[in-house]
């Protein structure tokens, strides 16, 4: 049951990878559209600009989810590649129960009024031909860090497998 769980967790948090890679590749197209409409036809559109940090903004935090789930994640890798299984199964249950659920179950909470509070003012870009809806790319942040618990979620269930693997293997 529990290979299950973290086999679904993982196919989710890699589907955000492909959107997060997705979205990057719509940034790179509106960098470059911006580019050549800013310094060929010396035109600017203030709007197209935040969508281009709305969408880096949806990279990074989507990133976040399929980094844990790739252990691409920081961490102090020279000193944690030197220890053995077990003791790496340990740090990672103790790093997702001690500092990522924690952080990101606080970020998620808090994040909810903010996005409640921006769509309720009907929040908007204060540049003139910003774009309209602010709330949307402000419920990233509660989407982002739910995904990241869910994939911490998944880190931890693999690291309790590997721990009862290395006792099963013990005994």
């Amino acid at each position: 049951m529990l290979q299950t769980l973290v086999r679904f967790i993982d196919k989710f948090s890699k589907a955000l990878g492909v959107i997060a890679a997705i979205l990057l590749l719509l940034l790179l197209v509106s960098v470059f559209y911006d580019v050549i409409m800013r310094y060929v036809f010396n035109d600017v559109s203030i709007g197209f600009q935040e969508l281009e940090w709305h969408l880096y903004s949806c990279v990074f935090m989507l990133g976040v989810s399929y980094a844990l789930t790739t252990e691409s994640h920081v961490r102090v890798d020279f000193i944690y590649d030197r220890l053995n299984s077990k003791r790496q199964a340990i740090i990672d249950i103790a790093g997702v129960i001690i500092f990522i659920l924690p952080f990101a179950g606080l970020v998620f909470w808090y994040s909810l009024g903010f996005v409640a509070d921006s769509y309720d003012l009907g929040e908007r870009s204060g540049d003139p031909g910003g774009l309209p809806y602010r709330w949307l790319i402000k419920s990233m942040i509660p989407i982002a860090f739910a995904a990241i618990v869910l994939s911490s979620i998944g880190m931890l269930i693999k690291a309790i497998i590997a721990l009862q693997d290395i006792k099963s293997r013990q005994q």
